[in-house]
């Protein structure tokens, strides 16, 4: 690593490679964009490419800063190792002017279309039937409350949530799709009386996350209310109702 020039670039590897590639980067993002604007991050699944990724953070200072902090943090169960990326991303290299083309694969031969002129791919999609849309079961809005009590109503993602006097346990909102239990405990763990993360069944746009007291749980709420998981998703969080 000490051979390794500074990078806006960092190269992480010794990641769990059951986690799906989706799942991963979310998860790369919400733990790593506290250190400053990510730019992209690069994740493969292939069989070179497995337990591996690149995270490009928009200042070479942010990139610093997350080695130090992460470097040996258990991610999934393995602790990460990290160091700058060898070379700078072609998205950097861009931005100072210095990317060159690199030389484009051969396309691939489209597949002959067999006697009666019909395309192979083509002719399974007409045979396929088509999906009707699925009628919502209106029970399905209305999930049991995790933390006791009435029923959670279907909150839409933009619901403006009237401000609930101060409670140990937070009541989050505008999640993305691919939000789970780790994503949200590595964003919460970070400050002191965190106790759980509770997600809320058939529902992946809420949840709700447990502190000791509720000046810790206030502290955690004024942190990162309005917090981007994803680049289009900004959590929303207030207290839970007593």
């Amino acid at each position: 690593m000490m051979d390794i020039r500074p990078n806006h670039t960092i190269y992480i590897n010794n990641l769990n490679e059951k986690v799906k590639k989706d799942e991963l980067k979310k998860s790369l993002y919400a733990i790593f964009s506290q250190f400053g604007q990510i730019l992209d991050i690069i994740a493969a699944k292939t069989l070179k490419m497995r337990g591996q990724a690149f995270v490009i953070f928009k200042e070479i200072s942010s990139a610093t800063t997350a080695i130090r902090s992460m470097q040996g943090f258990p991610f999934y169960d393995k602790p990460m190792r990290i160091q700058y990326a060898k070379k700078d991303s072609d998205i950097i290299a861009k931005m100072k002017g210095q990317f060159q083309e690199r030389p484009k694969k051969p396309k691939k031969t489209p597949a002959a279309p067999d006697e009666s002129g019909i395309d192979a791919k083509k002719k399974k999609k007409a045979k396929e039937p088509v999906k009707t849309n699925q009628k919502v079961n209106p029970t399905q809005l209305y999930p049991p409350n995790p933390m006791g009590g009435l029923p959670v109503p279907g909150f839409p993602s933009n619901h403006a949530l009237a401000e609930q006097p101060p409670n140990r346990i937070l009541f989050l909102t505008n999640l993305p799709e691919e939000t789970n239990e780790m994503m949200l405990s590595m964003l919460f763990n970070q400050f002191p009386g965190f106790k759980e993360v509770r997600l809320v069944p058939n529902r992946h746009d809420i949840a709700f996350v447990e502190f000791e007291n509720e000046v810790q749980a206030g502290t955690a709420k004024s942190a990162l209310n309005g917090f981007k998981i994803t680049p289009t998703n900004a959590m929303k969080i207030s207290f839970a109702k007593k």
